[in-house]
């Protein structure tokens, strides 16, 4: 057998962004990490020096499982995930273990080289469903083993039973020669799982048709396409569930589970979805099982008593953000029989720190729900695959090697061999449009969104709550006088208000968490060709979705109060004809008179009280003539008089539906607390906070402001300049002169530089104005072409160029979100806690100054404290320590304070600022 081969140089390992890498680079990978990670290597039979099995422990704690079976022919084995899915048939711990012998024993390892390995080898063959005997010396075998055994190696078997039943004989032998391979046990697995899935199936259906068990696993029916993908899942055992947005994928993955659960298969499920669905999933199982559940909130001391498995039901619900700390526990304590990824595109980012805990997780079944598991590129598909099946897709340079054609530099150019592409994943992959099963689709649906408040949210929301929970307590006593009332119904409008945005009362904090989950549902619809009608009372909130519309590239429809007549009627022929038109935003000026059947999906950014108004709003799409399933989703704010309204809306509905329609269950209507009175006041405060709605717009309009713009404006200029450049922007960021407040905006275009400046000065306007007031927005805006930009950072790196700048920000490309920062060197880090702690001692210090009646005092240490944390900031973002108060205003400084801005900004400048608003705003931070 040759040397080992030398490290390998840069010549022949191609750099990360070059897919054009072979199997040779591949294995040269593996031979340069081997060498350069610790492993700690023994020998588990010491009889058998080169051709035995070794563990190989790594400096992670993990140890893995490695058998040298054949070094000319280079048969190996490791229990590794990159050994099992790579077909390269090495690792990086065989290749240690290869050179751990060499060094040890190399004579013998020359030998072995030779002359080949002496040991029977029983292991998984190529072929389905074979064992094979590898006899590398062709040594005569001894008669025991030789009677299982056919001429060419085959492990001579009936069923899986006598097959599991031959393979234990063997192991009783005990024959020094003789190896069972670490692979024969979980490829007998395998085996066994195949055949005991086809008979459940076999024993469901027949109990089914026998009338012993129910056809639906649901308290209510399943529609025939809903049920095909209950079995679906449960019967593929991990199964991809890909159902356009609104035919129910919740609902059969709860019906699969419950199935699993009949069959005896599942005591424990994991529900895995955004922190906005887990209350709509509690709603579902509460809806369509008995099962019990639980939902996971709180720290992480509190979340991990819920893994405990004596305690824990039988769906226990998380959210994403949850499993990136807490995988292992689940893994270890709760071990879920089935793990459930509702909008499962959310671990189609390879590099995500959220993806890799997730694909962390181990369970037998696994459902994986999305309506788009193709958002960008196929290889957001194959992340979904990794996590389950990796064996199917392979590595992903295999995977990029086989469905992209690469250019000359090694990057993506365009698809090829997709049909082979949908045959490996179609065992796998279940998909149908609403089109398709449209004779047995419900004519609506509708899903809500729950969606949390936002930090700054919660302060303004509690807030106007408590002023409506003292007026409420006073009119337990005594009758509100009228200007009590209209405070009321003020302060109940405001709270509402909130719910959406705080921009709709504050045009300074464009914060709006239920814009993040409306881009995701427009997402989808765009991806499945649907149109949309965006309803919201207060025309602010439309006017940020507009903004996002803009963003996201999407055309869309404005018809509110302040559109003249003539132009309204534009506007929705627009959204009628125009196949680009894919938004419909609407404030309830629209929710009455028009016909937009051309749109299939409704979304409420808020509930009105009365639920005639909602339906005026959903009838616009969902009435006669519709050709297609509606889909109505609200977005509703998690734990605020939001919340509370659905069941509100549900009372009032059932109440018009039972005495209008003869519909329901009489008995199940009931009146809460207060009577006829309360459903007075109700209704007064519609109309009140109808009229209120009103004059805002209105104030908003006279105003003649602008459209809204986002809450990062540099950020926003580059992205706008990236789209209008079509591929001319090299790079932008945000550069922050060594004197003044004002930042320049540093423009790198591949070519003509003059020719785009005069279009982006005109864009630098739109989004910062013409005046310098703003101490925020750069002041300047300086585009170069590349060759300029090239030869200036040349000047400096050779220290003709001396840079005068105290920190820049990369806008373009964007830095990726989940971009591990680079750790703090030892003295940074102990400067950082250092100042931390004089922050937290100064901030206590205030406290007890605030609460002692001391308040100006109370001011001068929470100052103190600020300054400490601004400076503890600068330093563990590597930025300009501030001196002043002022400097930790200043940008760069003024954008790490985030959401807190405002509020810091609001403190320093105005001595007359709430010192314990402050004072919860750096807990937060010190927290």
């Amino acid at each position: 057998m040759p040397a080992m081969p030398p490290p390998p140089t840069k010549s022949t390992i191609t750099t990360p962004h070059n897919w054009r890498t072979s199997d040779h680079d591949e294995i040269e990978r593996r031979r340069l990490r081997a060498r350069a990670e610790d492993f700690r290597i023994t020998n588990a039979d010491a009889d058998h020096p080169i051709f035995s099995t070794f563990r190989v422990a790594s400096r992670s704690g993990l140890t893995y499982s490695v058998e040298i079976r054949d070094l000319r022919g280079r048969q190996f084995a490791c229990d590794c995930v990159d050994f099992r899915i790579n077909g390269l048939g090495t690792c990086k711990h065989v290749e240690a273990v290869l050179g751990h012998i060499a060094a040890r024993h190399p004579r013998a390892f020359a030998a072995a080289g030779k002359n080949g390995s002496t040991r029977l080898d029983l292991v998984p063959d190529s072929a389905p469903g074979v064992l094979r005997l590898l006899n590398p010396s062709r040594q005569p075998l001894p008669a025991a083993v030789r009677a299982h055994f056919d001429v060419n190696g085959r492990l001579v078997n009936g069923d899986l039973t006598q097959l599991a039943g031959a393979v234990d004989k063997l192991r009783e032998m005990a024959l020094p020669t003789l190896r069972i391979s670490q692979e024969v046990a979980p490829w007998l697995e395998e085996q066994r799982r195949a055949v005991e899935r086809k008979e459940l199936r076999r024993i469901y259906e027949l109990k089914v048709q026998q009338g012993e068990w129910p056809a639906h696993e649901t308290t209510v029916p399943l529609f025939p396409y809903q049920r095909e993908g209950m079995l679906h899942l449960a019967f593929t055992e991990r199964a991809l569930l890909a159902d356009e947005m609104g035919l129910g994928k919740t609902i059969q993955a709860i019906a699969a589970c419950a199935l699993l659960h009949r069959l005896g298969q599942a005591r424990r499920v994991l529900v895995v979805t955004p922190a906005s669905l887990k209350t709509e999933w509690e709603e579902q199982i509460l809806r369509f099982t008995a099962l019990p559940l639980q939902l996971v909130f709180g720290a992480r001391h509190e979340r991990l008593r819920h893994y405990d498995p004596t305690a824990a039901p039988f769906f226990t619900i998380v959210n994403y953000e949850q499993m990136r700390a807490d995988g292992a526990e689940v893994n270890a304590q709760l071990q879920p029989d089935v793990i459930v990824l509702d909008e499962a595109q959310r671990i189609k980012n390879w590099s995500a720190k959220t993806t890799q805990a997730i694909k962390r997780l181990r369970s037998r079944y696994a459902f994986v729900l999305t309506g788009t598991p193709i958002e960008n590129r196929i290889d957001e598909l194959h992340s979904l695959m990794d996590f389950l099946a990796p064996a199917v897709l392979g590595p992903l340079f295999r995977f990029n090697r086989e469905y992209y054609e690469l250019d000359d530099r090694g990057r993506p150019a365009a698809y090829r061999n997709l049909d082979r592409l949908h045959e490996r994943i179609r065992p796998y992959l279940l998909r149908r449009r609403k089109a398709e099963v449209e004779t047995q689709l419900p004519d609506r649906t509708d899903r809500n969104l729950f969606v949390p408040l936002s930090p700054n949210q919660k302060t303004a929301y509690e807030s106007h709550q408590e002023v409506v929970a003292k007026l409420s307590s006073q009119a337990r006593r005594r009758p509100l006088s009228q200007p009590e009332q209209d405070k009321l119904m003020r302060h109940l409008a405001m709270m509402r208000m909130v719910c959406d945005t705080n921009y709709i009362l504050d045009p300074e904090d464009q914060e709006c968490p239920k814009l993040d989950e409306l881009e995701k549902v427009l997402e989808t619809c765009r991806a499945n060709d649907a149109k949309v009608i965006v309803f919201s009372e207060w025309e602010r909130m439309l006017q940020l979705v507009r903004e996002r519309c803009g963003r996201m590239g999407l055309g869309f429809a404005w018809h509110t109060g302040t559109v003249p007549q003539r132009r309204r009627r534009d506007e929705i022929n627009a959204f009628k004809t125009d196949p680009q038109c894919r938004v419909f935003l609407s404030t309830d000026s629209g929710a009455t008179g028009l016909n937009l059947q051309v749109a299939s999906v409704v979304i409420n950014c808020d509930l009105p009280w009365n639920p005639a108004k909602l339906e005026q709003r959903i009838a616009r799409a969902w009435r006669k003539h519709q050709t297609r399933a509606v889909t109505v989703i609200n977005l509703v704010a998690e734990n605020t008089i939001e919340h509370r309204m659905l069941e509100t809306l549900a009372q009032k509905q059932a109440l018009a539906d039972g005495v209008l329609d003869r519909r329901g269950d009489f008995r199940e209507i009931k009146l809460r607390s207060g009577g006829q009175k309360f459903l007075a006041r109700l209704e007064q405060l519609m109309t009140a906070k109808a009229a209120a709605a009103d004059a805002a717009d209105g104030d908003v309009t006279s105003a003649g402001r602008k459209p809204s713009l986002p809450a990062d404006r540099a950020l926003g200029f580059a992205r706008r300049t990236h789209a209008r450049l079509n591929g001319a922007l090299v790079c932008c960021e945000e550069r922050y002169p060594a004197e003044g407040m004002h930042s320049v905006l540093y423009v790198v275009v591949d070519r003509d530089a003059a020719q785009h400046r005069e279009t982006l000065a005109g864009l630098r306007e739109e989004f910062f104005g013409r005046t310098e007031t703003d101490p925020l927005a750069p002041v300047r805006l300086e585009v170069v072409d590349r060759a300029t930009h090239e030869a200036l950072e040349r000047l400096a790196a050779a220290g003709l160029l001396t840079m005068t700048t105290r920190g820049a920000r990369p806008l373009f490309p964007e830095p990726p979100a989940d971009a591990p920062p680079v750790p703090l060197s030892d003295a940074e880090r102990i400067k950082a806690q250092a100042l931390r702690s004089l922050a937290s001692r100064k901030l206590k210090m205030a406290r007890l100054l605030g609460d002692g009646g001391l308040g100006e005092e109370a001011r001068a240490a929470l100052l103190e404290a600020t300054l400490a944390l601004s400076r503890t900031l600068a330093v563990e973002q590597r930025l300009p320590e501030p001196a002043t108060l002022d400097d930790a205003l200043a940008p760069p400084l003024a954008h790490r304070w985030g959401d807190a801005r405002p509020s810091v900004r609001r403190f320093i400048m105005e001595p007359s600022a709430s010192w314990s608003e402050m004072a919860e705003v750096l807990q937060r931070w010190l927290s």
